[in-house]
């Protein structure tokens, strides 16, 4: 099924998530209103054509050599290549609750394999779905997506599996949180739970549609839930923290109803009447929206402080507002879900963004490539930060509009518009079926020629390696390295190479340069062999 070089566990993987695969695929609706966000049908992604180039090594960065190696500026042009890999309701994996834990591990490394052999150099692996933990917490229970119960214990820890295997395989895990949903499915039992946060809190647990929200207005929500990031980011060696769009929830107007019928309004009341009772003067709506903001900022700050070589961002819904573009149409994600992206980008309180932009570019009320354009507007300074797209790879196929030839438009539409510095497909099933050739598509053409993702803004640039060598092979050495990057030219990248204890091998033949990748992707300058 796939192109690649065989291992029969793409065959076992391929046909396992089949087996567990759900009646429908979720996103936004194609006309821009929307059904949720990306993990469930229930409501549940630079400059000058779109990659960043190297930050450090011009010329000016290469110190004096006094004798030591030789060394060269290198650079090469950028770009995020990243996955979401969903673990609500086991849509991408594990792809059964009630495999074994070494039958999960086995999908996870597959998974990660595939990605590399395509060419992708980071995962956004969802660790908390629901109030709960794919990870080993101290404050909440474990996720009922791994066991079929929540609160049993797997067996093992698979955030810090996951990481360790990305690494080794050179690329970067992103833990994506859910910060408000408390369960995506209101009827699910939290009997065994214990440290959920609606057993925590069950005054701020609110059913709305078919889901358990938790009220993004009480403190003390809001104050657990950076908690358990606290936590991740302490425990686990991440390379960034990612949010969706979910923050309070998308409009629910049950089945049924007649045409104009307003949405039911989300029964916040309570922390409402307690922020006017305090001398609250905000609208309703502004006070919302406030609460989000105050919240995203807490958690910029809590990743510069406790991992700043880890890198923060949100993939907001791909419409901020209609008529901004011109011409775009569909939800208000400012008025609806009180999200107000902008906002976020103006205050510095976000690395990076990645609207959804879930339409066709043939689309003309949400065009694609109007849209990417408008968002990669945002990216006016070099200050490190940059915006992603985030695309839509379950819709392969669901319509004439949607064929391969779409989604590669989109990737280059990307790459052309300024600010935007890569893409981020939802979800992994899609490039597991190899869906419509879209995984041979990316391998063979997008991303046939390796690149790094863009830099976290201020992590410290590596010492150059040293480099010796062995027979055929180049011996690479760094204290800290994650891993070595290796030049055929000055502005050729030819491999990352991951680091084991700050070491690794790679044949001779044919290298240029090859530079040090420390934390945060920042590559020292290069060494001539």
């Amino acid at each position: 099924m796939l192109r690649l070089p065989f291992d029969p566990r793409y065959l076992l993987l391929t046909a396992s998530l089949a087996l567990g695969c759900p009646g429908s695929d979720p996103g936004s609706d194609v006309d821009g209103s929307v059904d949720g966000g990306r993990d469930e049908h229930d409501g549940g992604a630079t400059r000058d054509g779109g990659a960043h180039d190297d930050a450090g090594t011009d010329d000016a960065d290469v110190p004096p050599t006094d004798g030591g190696p030789e060394l060269t500026a290198v650079s090469h042009r950028r770009e995020l290549r990243g996955v979401w890999l969903t673990t609500v309701y086991n849509l991408d994996w594990p792809s059964r609750s009630s495999l074994s834990a070494s039958a999960q591990r086995e999908e996870l490394e597959a998974i990660l394999d595939l990605l590399v052999a395509t060419g992708f150099n980071a995962v956004f692996l969802q660790v908390r779905p629901e109030g709960d933990a794919l990870y080993r917490s101290s404050l909440e229970p474990w996720s009922r997506f791994l066991t079929g119960t929540m609160g049993r214990d797997p067996g093992w820890d698979p955030l810090a599996v996951a990481i360790e295997e990305a690494h080794a395989r050179g690329l970067e895990l992103h833990a994506w949180v859910n910060p408000y949903r408390g369960l995506a499915s209101s009827s699910t039992s939290t009997a065994e739970a214990e440290g959920h946060p609606s057993r925590r809190f069950p005054q701020h647990a609110h059913v709305y549609g078919s889901s358990l929200w938790m009220d993004p207005g009480a403190v003390e929500v809001q104050q657990h839930a950076l908690a358990v990031m606290r936590e991740l980011l302490e425990s686990y060696d991440l390379d960034g923290l990612v949010f969706d769009d979910y923050f309070y929830p998308y409009p629910y107007t049950p089945p049924g109803s007649p045409p104009g019928t307003p949405s039911v309004p989300f029964p916040d009341d309570a922390t409402w009447t307690t922020y006017q009772a305090t001398g609250g003067a905000l609208s309703r709506a502004d006070w919302r929206r406030d609460n989000v903001n105050r919240f995203v900022a807490a958690t910029f700050e809590l990743v510069r402080e406790v991992r700043p070589t880890a890198r923060f961002g949100i993939s907001p819904f791909g419409i901020y507002r209609p008529g901004m573009p011109a011409g775009i149409t569909g939800l208000d994600a400012y008025a609806a879900i009180y999200a107000d992206a902008r906002a976020w980008w103006a205050a510095g309180t976000v690395d990076w963004l990645g609207p959804q932009l879930y339409w066709p570019s043939t689309q003309a009320p949400q065009a694609y490539g109007v849209l990417v354009e408008w968002w990669g507007a945002f990216v006016t300074e070099d200050d490190g930060r940059f915006m992603l797209a985030a695309n839509d790879a379950t819709r392969l196929g669901s319509t004439a509009a949607w064929t391969l030839a779409e989604v590669e438009t989109q990737v280059d539409l990307t790459r052309a518009a300024s600010g935007m510095a890569g893409n981020v497909f939802f979800r992994m099933r899609a490039l597991t079926e190899n869906r419509h050739g879209l995984t041979d598509a990316l391998r063979e053409r997008h991303y046939a020629q390796p690149a790094l993702p863009p830099a976290t803004p201020g992590a410290p640039a590596p010492a150059p390696p040293t480099v010796s060598t062995d027979g055929d092979e180049l011996v690479l050495r760094a204290e800290g390295a994650r891993g070595f990057g290796v030049y055929d030219g000055p502005s050729s990248f030819a491999a990352f190479v991951p680091a084991t204890d700050g070491e690794a091998r790679h044949p001779a033949d044919g290298v240029y340069a090859v530079t040090t990748v420390g934390l945060g992707v920042v590559e020292s300058a290069g060494v001539r062999p």
